[in-house]
């Protein structure tokens, strides 16, 4: 190697060494794992939660087995009792009574959709979210989607997400800028992990922030990186591979890529 190009690989590294950029990127990364984790053990409980309410409230009680995405199972086995359709009719007011008392008792900000909230938290609260809302968000939407009520994991699991996210940096007393990343990371990494799509959830998180069809750059890398570990935490305790089962698709001439440019 010639000298000129020893010299300044000899200046750089240990000026890049010195200089913090690896300790802080180590730090983030961190962070962003963390995130991960926190965010795929919050998607198994509520999972395991949804599964439990449907099996107490639509088997048990009413009698009725919804059909499951063909990637995911039960986790108990049915019981025997008779289809009641009244029983059925009146489950989604109960289970309603339940979550709105629940919800507006403790955490009010917890009513809604859940996405709508987390992005507003996002662009209006600094991407502060209170300790509370992913506990009160889990146990009462569970409550709701369970008892048949119109709704789905969705929006639940991006609040849920976020929350973690927001707490963790409340933490660390990490700045508003890094508070908001790390609240957009939960988010991507809760949709990531409890719809087994980790590079969707990512995506999620950097283009659900603007109504305009616009990604949030800084906020990819950290929502992938939590995604994909979300994601490995969530299959470590249920199944590995995607929630949707298709076939395999083959092209047989490159035409046929054409309409995908569209």
């Amino acid at each position: 190697m010639p000298k000129n190009f020893t010299s300044i690989f000899r200046h750089i590294i240990p000026s890049a060494l010195t200089s913090g950029r690896f300790a802080i990127a180590g730090k983030f990364l961190f962070y962003y794992v963390l995130i991960g984790v926190i965010a795929g053990l919050g998607s198994v409980a509520f999972h395991y939660l949804c599964q439990v309410g449907f099996h107490f409230f639509m088997d048990y009680l009413a009698g009725y087995r919804p059909p499951s995405p063909a990637g995911e199972g039960h986790l108990l086995p049915p019981t025997s009792t008779p289809f009641n359709r009244w029983l059925l009719l009146f489950l989604p007011a109960i289970g309603g009574v339940f979550s709105g008392w629940l919800v507006y008792t403790f955490a009010p900000e917890a009513e809604g959709h859940g996405t709508d909230a987390a992005i507003d938290a996002y662009h209006n609260k600094g991407g502060f979210v209170r300790a509370r809302i992913p506990i009160i968000k889990t146990i009462a939407s569970a409550l709701t989607i369970t008892s048949g009520g119109s709704g789905g994991r969705e929006g639940p699991i991006a609040q849920i997400g976020a929350g973690f996210g927001s707490f963790l940096a409340t933490v660390m007393n990490s700045p508003e800028r890094e508070r908001r990343i790390m609240l957009a990371a939960g988010m991507g990494a809760g949709i990531g992990s409890i719809f087994r799509a980790p590079l969707a959830g990512a995506l999620f998180a950097a283009e659900v922030l603007y109504k305009d069809p616009e990604f949030e750059a800084e906020v990819i890398i950290p929502a992938g990186i939590s995604s994909v570990v979300a994601y490995c935490v969530f299959c470590f305790f249920f199944v590995w591979g995607s929630l949707f089962n298709s076939q395999d698709v083959e092209y047989q001439n490159l035409l046929g890529l054409g309409p995908y440019a569209v």
